[in-house]
């Protein structure tokens, strides 16, 4: 066994772990951490760490000088200080290709949930008098024709850009950085400014991470240009959007309706929005499918492995680092 000790920060299950284990001193916490002093006891020693459910800031690498690699599970990176950890030489790595399904599919699950009402028709059977059938009653719109703006063309955008196709839906896109025009033909989907996809599309879907130039990407001005009629949904982060802008839109019956996987100031939803009958809310599932998470407990793992082998880990978000 090598003598690199490597912490898992939460009590993942064993599949897709096995050989990290077995190569090196692994320790899987056996509940999730509540406080930081935790974290720093559990951290120190330690040249590795699986982070899962945890913030790790200067105060926690600072308590493990000798580590390396922080291996986050999952794609987003958001909960660690990534230049904290390049001032301390420590490689920080993410797994972005194992939720790209699981994650488009769950856009693709609230656009239609929100769009033909699934949510709120599905309580009002359960609660309401039943009786509330009829042939003009209950309506909904459909995905098909639709011109869906996809904010972020990354790995999940273009998933959903391909699950949206099948479902007939125009697509159109803005990322910082325009894709070759081979990959928009083979996608059918059609670049535009920010400005004119936010006042065209019928459905907006956010695919970008959260960065300091993406926090409130979606704020007030955004959500006035927005067409009265049109949905937003985001299964990126929740600081994203400005919730409270959101709120006043949707109270004012500025936009059709939000289907919402993220919040802002999570577990914490704003109260208004779970009484809005045109929102479509999950408790950030986007990469809860077993599927998803057995490649994410492998891939995060494998970075490490690959890392105290000599190996560069295959996604790296910091390779300054290594210069």
């Amino acid at each position: 066994m090598n003598q690199k000790r490597v912490l898992i920060s939460y009590p993942l299950e064993l599949d897709g772990l096995h050989e990290l284990v077995e190569k090196f001193d692994v320790r899987i916490l056996d509940r999730p951490v509540t406080a930081k002093a935790e974290l720093r006891e559990a951290i120190r020693g330690c040249h590795g760490i699986l982070a899962a459910g945890v913030d790790m800031d200067e105060e926690i690498m600072d308590a493990a000088p000798e580590l390396e690699i922080i291996s986050a599970y999952g794609a987003g990176y958001d909960n660690i200080d990534v230049r904290a950890a390049t001032n301390r030489g420590i490689v920080v790595t993410n797994v972005p290709d194992a939720v790209t399904d699981a994650t488009a599919e769950i856009a693709l699950g609230l656009m239609l949930s929100v769009m033909r009402r699934i949510p709120e028709l599905d309580r009002s059977l359960r609660m309401e008098d039943r009786s509330q059938w009829g042939m003009m009653i209950n309506m909904g719109r459909v995905l098909y024709g639709k011109e869906l703006g996809i904010i972020g063309m990354g790995r999940i955008g273009k998933a959903v850009a391909k699950r949206a196709a099948a479902f007939g839906m125009r697509i159109s896109y803005y990322t910082r950085k325009r894709l070759d025009p081979v990959i928009e033909m083979e996608l059918g989907i059609t670049y535009k400014r920010m400005d004119d996809l936010i006042r065209t599309a019928d459905v907006i879907s956010i695919h970008t991470p959260l960065t300091e130039q993406t926090r409130h990407l979606i704020g007030r001005r955004e959500l006035y240009m927005m067409k009265p009629e049109a949905y937003l949904i985001n299964t990126s982060r929740g600081a994203v959007i400005d919730e409270p802008a959101l709120v006043e839109c949707l109270t004012q019956g500025r936009l059709a309706g939000a289907g919402l996987d993220v919040f802002e100031n999570e577990p914490l939803i704003p109260p208004e929005l779970l009484e809005m009958s045109n929102v479509a809310v999950t408790p950030h599932i986007g990469s809860k499918a077993v599927e998803a998470r057995l490649a994410m407990a492998r891939e995060s793992a494998q970075n490490i492995i690959d890392f105290f082998s000599g190996r560069r880990p295959f996604h790296v978000v910091n390779p300054e680092v290594f210069q």
